[in-house]
């Protein structure tokens, strides 16, 4: 799952503003090391600029040029880079990787209302699971390669754009596919008839709830949103709970603690943490996050703070193992930059179903826990 589209929206909303076409770089296929995989996405605007990264900046370059080729002329086009092999050493990469990356470049315009981006960023905004799909290769005179399908409404066929009306048997095909790869949350391909289909579901970033909102969670806040993460500040003192304090934020609500659950949704989180540094407050939202689904909970302090916490809440059995406290990883450091960089990475762990190793000490192997899906 890799479909990210929050870091590409700017450009592809100045260049939309400018009547300006963009190529978007879909990547469709990996094999072995590669920097991103299935799903990934770079907007490529026809001076050059782009967002997002496809490889470590190896790659970019020639993507440029692809990328003009498809916006002056219309035409998707599939690229395969090895980066590793004897090509790789021919196109002067040198990257060494000992991978293989397929990726689709299309053009974005108004002729085809701009999709998936429209279609992805009105449901990023609403923090909807939906997926996208894209005819890579196509036998079929109606059906280009680069053509785009969306979901249809209520579960109905897709909608194909930049195509003309493909067989019955393809579109529900295609519908198929598109509720996989939303349930799954994983990319998947059809293929029939000359013609390849993958689809993407969309990457919803974590939700976060911060309950505290002292100095020491505004660096918490700025790393979240540098990671595209919805981050809501909640504090019962006005001093705190500005949100001029944290531009970052998508929210900052004021209430009394015991306030909390008619405050706030608390469904909506993947993640909180728990860092009012005032203990009567933080024993209230323990308790009321012991009630609600929230996957991880996180506690500042000291262990000596988190028993005394725990034992007036009756042992916290609750939770399971849903707390961590001290919440974040072993990284060093006491500065409050380096306290939330802790904070900020286990969370970003434990919501990938990772336990925050070295990948030395891991020799880069996926564990067998799946991640935890982002509702």
């Amino acid at each position: 799952m890799d479909a990210l589209i929050n870091s590409l929206l700017p450009l592809i909303t100045r260049e939309r503003a400018a009547g300006r076409a963009l190529a978007l770089a879909l990547v469709v296929h990996t094999h072995g090391s590669t920097y991103r995989k299935p799903g990934a996405m770079m907007a490529i605007a026809a001076d050059g600029e782009y967002a997002g990264l496809l490889s470590g900046g190896c790659l970019e370059t020639d993507l440029r040029e692809h990328a003009h080729r498809v916006i002056e002329t219309g035409r998707a086009h599939l690229v395969t880079y090895e980066t590793g092999g004897s090509d790789d050493l021919l196109w002067g990469l040198g990257v060494g990787c000992e991978g293989a990356m397929q990726i689709l470049l299309f053009r974005l315009d108004a002729a085809t209302q701009w999709q998936p981006a429209d279609y992805l960023a009105q449901a990023l905004s609403n923090h909807t699971r939906t997926a996208f799909a894209v005819t890579v290769e196509s036998a079929l005179a109606g059906l280009p390669a680069g053509s785009v399908w969306l979901p249809g409404a209520a579960g109905g066929p897709p909608h194909l754009l930049g195509g003309t009306e493909p067989p019955e048997e393809l579109r529900t095909s295609v519908r198929s596919l598109l509720k996989e790869a939303v349930d799954s949350a994983a990319p998947g391909w059809r293929a029939a008839a000359g013609t390849r289909i993958f689809a993407a579901p969309l990457e919803l970033p974590p939700r976060l709830l911060l309950l505290g909102g002292g100095p020491d969670a505004l660096p918490i806040v700025a790393l979240g949103a540098q990671l595209g993460w919805k981050v809501t500040v909640f504090d019962h003192r006005p001093a705190y709970a500005q949100a001029t304090h944290f531009p970052g934020a998508e929210r900052v609500a004021l209430a009394r603690p015991e306030e909390l659950a008619r405050t706030l949704d608390l469904d909506a989180f993947e993640a909180a943490v728990v860092m009012s540094h005032h203990l009567p407050s933080d024993l209230t939202y323990l308790q009321v996050l012991a009630a609600c689904p929230i996957g991880y909970v996180g506690l500042l302090g000291p262990p000596i703070r988190r028993e005394r916490l725990l034992a007036d809440l009756g042992g916290g059995a609750q939770f399971g193992e849903r707390l961590h406290a001290p919440v974040g990883l072993d990284l060093g450091g006491r500065a409050p930059e380096a306290i939330a960089l802790a904070i900020v990475a286990e969370i970003h762990a434990v919501l990938h179903g990772r336990t925050g190793a070295a990948y030395a000490a891991t020799r880069g192997t996926v564990p067998a826990a799946a991640p935890q899906a982002h509702r």
